[in-house]
């Protein structure tokens, strides 16, 4: 009984600890690529720094005995990543200027005169919230215009035989209503001229999350050439399957990454996590290989052909005893007027109580007549009026005849033009081969400003990707995972939003004490069974053991009578019996209850023994107390 009574008492205050102690953040997997690369000052640091400046003041402050010192929150000091592999373009924007891109002069075609022109502001900046002093990247700043910047990469891409991995940061700082934040990889042709990037620019490739109303989408589209005819069909990767809705709402920065590999397959991956995947040959829409066979757009349905799978039965003729005209309904010649039907009174009748306004004109609203109301004499009667028998339905309606229907003998099916083969049909098994790609550019219109772009990067090696993101993107991941509250003070913040949740804190505090408390103040001790003790066990004729019950009664008012106290530990421990039956009974009414709820079946012998505890125990615990009531006492001996 300890042991049990130990381990629940363990068990509550673990809870309580869990319920109200701070989130303890597990090291981030990110932390462990970063390695030694990243520079945490900890409470080591700061205690030898502190030790060297103490060294340096004297020999008394020696002396003095060490105050306690709050461990600091651990700070992520930004270094700039570099790049260490093969890449195209390594940008992060540390520099603080826009060296290297390019600002569009253009205008935009087929637009209004006084938002046609790419004169959206873009600057270079750390962010408004930053965990990271000294990290600064592209921030497009106007909202409601157009926005276009490029960059030159080191060299132009060929798609050959290796992959190719294109990724880089967005934060929507001040969230998103309606705009993008993708890139394009602008296509290596000889008249590419960055001052006029616009949005019919060729590109290879576009990538990157959009969003406008309530869709969020994470673009892949690449432009495939025609080999019959050189022209250029965009082709669409397929919806994500994953819920993007966090990217664009939790205001942090997020890593896009595009993997395309020469075996034609592709992944879009969010936060080095894959949200999509597939093969360029398969999964994208239009697809990127036509059809080898088309319907013929010459053929024609026969005038005979007949597509009819059922028909009226020719050979059907109307039975004689058809009656076409037979109304619906017809009055029941059975019923009976209700006695007390009231034929002169008129159902409504004019209010007495209703005057004529007095800017009612009678010249230019007629003849006043007071509202309508019901009769007062048809309150009591069944009805007023003329009685008029009740309707019924017509048992001879038949309605009008139809022939019924079969099975069409010259049913020849559905029609469809016969297929001949397609004269634009060809077959491209290697669509990884897009066309070279020389520029990268940021095309995009806007309806929130500061968006936040940084570290674009472009390479063929996954591992330098990987590196360059563990520098860049993990130092931001690990500064904000640093920054944010522990458990304790979310769930404070959320039952500030949510103050129905200070009842699920409660309860999940309360709840485990409550029956520990129940579990180790119900219980009673063992004593030696009486022979009326054991009779009642057994359902068979008991013998009267009355005698025997006055005797013990008097041997136990003698006991209280000497020692008073024991009155006291006799109630405290029938209460405590008494208590523990209906705290017993009330969690199996509750259970009982939310079985029945969810349609099973309740045993009545349940409900019986249920009834009988209660009856029992009420009867046991007023027969004790008059028993014991010292005013009992005298009359019980006489």
């Amino acid at each position: 009984m300890d042991q049990k009574v130990g381990l629940l008492v363990l068990l509550a205050v673990g809870l309580l600890c869990l319920s109200v102690a701070p989130f303890s953040r597990a090291q981030d997997p990110m932390e462990e690529v970063l390695g030694d690369d990243v520079d945490v000052e900890d409470e080591l640091d700061l205690g030898l720094a502190g030790a060297e400046e103490e060294d340096q003041e004297g020999d008394v402050q020696d002396e003095a005995p060490a105050a306690p010192k709050t461990p600091p929150t651990p700070k992520v000091t930004y270094k700039a990543p570099e790049p260490m592999g093969e890449h195209f373009i390594a940008e992060s924007f540390d520099r603080g200027t826009l060296d290297g891109w390019v600002l569009s002069v253009a205008k935009k075609e087929d637009a209004d005169e006084d938002i046609a022109k790419y004169d959206g502001k873009w600057a270079v900046e750390e962010m408004k919230e930053s965990k990271l002093p000294g990290d600064k990247g592209l921030v497009l700043k106007s909202r409601a215009k157009h926005h276009a910047i490029s960059a030159q990469l080191l060299r132009p891409f060929t798609f050959d035989t290796k992959p190719l991995i294109v990724q880089y940061e967005v934060n929507f700082q001040a969230g998103i209503d309606c705009g993008g934040a993708y890139v394009k990889l602008l296509s290596q042709t000889p008249d590419l001229n960055l001052d006029l990037f616009v949005d019919k620019t060729p590109y290879t490739i576009m990538f990157g999350p959009d969003k406008c109303g309530e869709e969020y989408k994470l673009h892949f589209i690449f432009r495939h050439k025609n080999p019959k005819t050189g022209e250029y069909e965009e082709k669409h990767a397929k919806k994500p399957d994953s819920d993007l809705r966090t990217y664009y709402t939790d205001k942090k920065t997020h890593l896009y990454t595009l993997v395309l590999n020469p075996d034609n397959t592709f992944e879009v991956l969010v936060d080095q996590t894959v949200v999509n995947s597939g093969s360029l040959l398969t999964d994208m829409t239009p697809p990127v290989n036509p059809p080898a066979e088309i319907e013929d757009p010459d053929d024609q349905k026969p005038e005979d052909w007949d597509e009819r799978p059922k028909i009226q039965d020719p050979s059907a003729t109307k039975p004689e005893d058809w009656d076409e005209d037979a109304p619906a309904q017809i009055p029941d010649e059975d019923a009976v007027k209700p006695d007390g039907w009231l034929d002169e009174e008129p159902e409504y009748i004019g209010d007495p109580d209703a005057a004529k306004p007095e800017d009612w004109d009678e010249d230019m609203d007629g003849e006043w007549e007071a509202p309508q109301v019901p009769n007062p004499a048809c309150e009591a009667a069944p009805g007023c009026g003329a009685w008029k028998r009740p309707m019924i339905d017509n048992p001879n309606h038949k309605g009008k005849w139809k022939p019924p229907m079969i099975d069409n003998p010259n049913y020849q099916g559905v029609w469809k033009p016969r297929k001949i083969q397609n004269p634009a049909f060809f077959e491209d098994l290697q669509p990884f081969r897009m066309t070279a790609f020389s520029a990268v550019g940021l095309e995009l219109w806007s309806m929130t400003s500061d968006i936040f772009f940084d570290n674009f990067f472009i390479t063929d090696d996954r591992t330098t990707a990987d590196r360059w993101a563990a520098d860049g993107w993990g130092l931001k991941k690990a500064a904000e995972g640093a920054a944010d509250p522990g458990l304790a003070t979310q769930m404070l913040s959320a039952a500030e939003e949510r103050p129905w949740l200070w009842i699920v804190y409660v309860l999940t505090v309360a709840l485990p004490l409550v029956l520990i408390i129940v579990f180790c103040c119900t219980g009673k001790k063992k004593s030696p069974e009486t022979p009326a003790a054991e009779y009642k066990k057994t359902d068979e004729a008991q013998p009267d053991v009355k005698e025997e019950e006055e005797e013990d009664e008097e041997e136990e008012d003698k006991a209280e009578e000497k020692s008073s106290p024991g009155i006291y530990d006799g109630w405290i421990q029938r209460n405590t019996t008494h208590l523990s039956v209906t705290v017993s009974l009330t969690f199996k009414s509750f259970f009982l209850a939310a079985a029945e709820e969810n349609g099973e079946e309740i045993p009545a012998e349940d409900e019986e023994e249920d009834a009988g505890k209660e009856a029992t125990a009420d009867e046991k615990l007023e027969d004790d107390v008059l028993r014991r009531s010292p005013r009992n006492r005298k009359a019980r001996k006489d």
